[in-house]
Formats: structure tokens, sequence, C-alpha cells
């Protein structure tokens, strides 16, 4: 299934062709040492090769605390697919935050124009300044679109898109896919919110129910259960409430993206029932960690800046910032490798998949690794 396949105007190709040439090696070898894009940017700043540029076409209020950011990107985007996020980079008072937020939008519809959806959280910078701050007509720096989280093609005839909270956004990008692209198989999609106040795409979701009829919607309303309807699942998430709507976890391929808490229960549903090789995650946020392993012991060094801490058992990320420094990071998530350090020695447990690595030399995210006993990083 193609969902981005769409006919170009004779514009677009005429650009298309004038960005390859841009893109050559001969006219590389005429601006070295700098890229074509450090000039075509003093012309203007959508007027790229390689670098992805989009304007802020509109933001759209979710909830009270969630906004959708309609973007039109530049010919340097080479488009998405459901389930994918981007590296989203803003300029605020004269630096560029950046931040991974997942493509909430169809992958259906033709063009450059697409959105990102992201809940304001109190700790937030970015998402702050997005919903209350972030204006049409602003200049926003992306990554091409990431990851492996992805809609499958083909489509299998029977699909669980399961989230919790912010987690609904990669899902309901592969939700409003299946509907624009007339997918007649069965669909059962499960969202776990505080409330129906807390609850992005609401609406939506009703209107698509209606549209859909192999789509059954499922909505469970953990603090106001009275907002939710009434006969389907109820609480936090349980390998019951697979049975409740009807899922067959060993022969339905399910999506699943939500905090770290909704992963692990379902994970471990589905690890009992014999059904773990069906199951697709992605952690909204990463889990927290154990200050009390047994592994947080040893010193941490920061070579670059003459520096050490007795390790807590948090990130390498966060005991850096606890010792006073400012390291490159992103999503937090370990997703946009913008954290990326060269660890000197060592041994790290990546706090997601629980491996432990201890190569020498090696390049970690340094946003998702603790240290196990003394380790040195390039920091």
């Amino acid at each position: 299934m193609s969902v981005q396949a769409y006919t170009q105007a004779p514009r677009e190709v005429a650009i298309g062709i004038i960005r390859r040439a841009l893109g050559s090696r001969a006219v590389a070898s005429l601006t070295s040492p700098h890229t074509v894009d450090h000039y075509l940017e003093q012309v203007h700043p959508m007027l790229t090769v390689a670098l992805v540029r989009a304007r802020v076409v509109d933001v759209r209020r979710e909830t009270g605390q969630a906004s959708t950011v309609v973007l039109r990107a530049n010919g340097a985007w080479s488009g998405f697919r459901p389930g994918q996020h981007v590296q989203f980079g803003v300029e605020v008072n004269g630096t560029r935050k950046i931040r991974c937020f997942s493509v909430s939008s169809s992958g259906a519809r033709p063009g450059n124009r697409f959105s990102v959806s992201v809940k304001a959280h109190p700790d937030g910078y970015v998402s702050q300044f997005l919903h209350h701050r972030l204006r049409p007509g602003t200049l926003v720096h992306l990554s091409q679109a990431e990851g492996e989280f992805v809609l499958p093609s083909p489509v299998p005839d029977d699909l669980l898109l399961l989230s919790g909270g912010s987690g609904i956004t990669p899902v309901m990008s592969m939700l409003r896919t299946l509907r624009d692209t007339g997918h007649r198989g069965r669909v059962t999609f499960l969202h776990y919110a505080r409330s129906r106040a807390d609850e992005m795409f609401a609406d939506e979701l009703e209107e698509i129910a209606a549209a859909m009829p192999s789509a059954r919607i499922h909505r469970v309303y953990t603090r106001r259960p009275e907002d939710a309807a009434r006969g389907g699942p109820s609480g936090r998430f349980t390998a019951e409430h697979l049975e409740q709507v009807g899922v067959d976890p060993a022969r339905t391929p399910s999506y699943v993206c939500g905090p770290a808490g909704l992963i692990a229960a379902v994970r471990a549903a589905y690890d009992e029932l014999g059904a773990g090789a069906m199951l697709h995650t992605e952690y909204f946020k990463v889990p927290s960690v154990d200050p009390d392993a047994a592994d947080a012991t040893g010193t941490l060094t920061f070579e670059d800046s003459v520096a050490s801490a007795e390790n807590s058992g948090a990130t390498i990320l966060e005991q850096a910032e606890a010792a006073g420094l400012t390291p490159a990071f992103g999503c937090r998530m370990g997703v946009c490798n913008t954290c990326a350090t060269r660890k000197n020695h060592g041994a790290v447990r990546h706090v997601i998949s629980g491996a432990v690595g201890a190569n020498t030399d090696e390049t970690i995210k340094i946003c998702v690794n603790v240290p196990v006993g003394d380790v040195n990083v390039a920091l």
C-alpha cells in the first residue's frame, strides 16, 4: 500500500530538478568547505537541498493541555510512514530547542502538509512553547521522519492499535491512514486516558467509529470511568481487556504506544499468553530508573570536563546535568540520537531493553543508559 503517492504539478517537478542539480557533487565542490544549504539559507530559509524546513500553517487546540501543529515542509521533505516521528526544532530567544514529536496526520494525504500533536508537559520547555506561544508562519527545523514503529505493509486483516495518554499520536496517524485508504479489515482501537477532557481527538474518534464499519473504537477513562461507554473495559489495562474487546493476541498484530507502565503491563500479558512476537511497542516516556538498583555503584567520570560523580543510578544524561554539565539532548527517550556520546570504558545498562554493554570506545545514547559500576564518558 502506498500512502504517499501523488501526481506532482509541473512547478513541483521543475523545483525537484533544480534541487537535484544543486545537490550534485559539482555544486558541492564549488561551495566547499560549506554546504550549498549554507548559502541557500541566506537567500531564503525554506530554500534548501538537504535540510528540512517547514512553516507553521495552523495551531489547533485539542485539549486544555494539548495542541496540533499543522506544518508545510519544503521540498527536502521525503514524507513519512504512519507511526513515525520527527525531530522538531524551534528558535526560542535565539536558542534552537529540539525535541521529538510523533506525526499525527494521515499518511494518505498528498503534498508536504502534515501535523504533529503535542501535550504540554509542566516541565517541557518546547511543548509549553508549542501550546502557548507558537504562531502560524513560524519557521521550524525538522529532521526527516524516523522510527520503525510504523503501520505494516500490507496491512493485516485484523489489527490492534492500543495507546495511553499522549501515546495516541502515532497510532492516530495509523488510524487516520486506514480510514483514508479505505481499509476493509478489522481494526480495534483501544485508548486509555484519565478522562474525556484529557483525551486528544475525542470528537474525531467518534466520527471515525461512525465512518469505518470495520473499526471498533474503545476508550477507557481511568479517573472518570463514568465518561466512558457502558459495558467496555474499565480501570488500567489487564489481559481481560483484550478479551472484552474481542482481540485474540496470538492472532492479532498489535501496536502499542504509551507510558512505560502501560507498555510493561501489555508486554507482560502478551508474554504470559505466548503472544510476545505479535507485539510492537513505542515508549512515549522511558521507564523510571531505580536509584537503589544493585548496579548503582562506582564513579561516573566526565573525561572532557575533568569532572566526576558518584553513580546515583540515574541515566548518564541526568547525572551529567546534576553535575552542572549541559550535554546536548533532544527526545530524552533514546530515539533522536542527539545525545549520542562516546563511552570510553565501563559498562552501561539500557533502561528500556535491560541490555548491558561493556565495549570500549562505543557510542551510546546517554538519555537511556545508566552506569553499571565505574564508567568514563566523553563529556
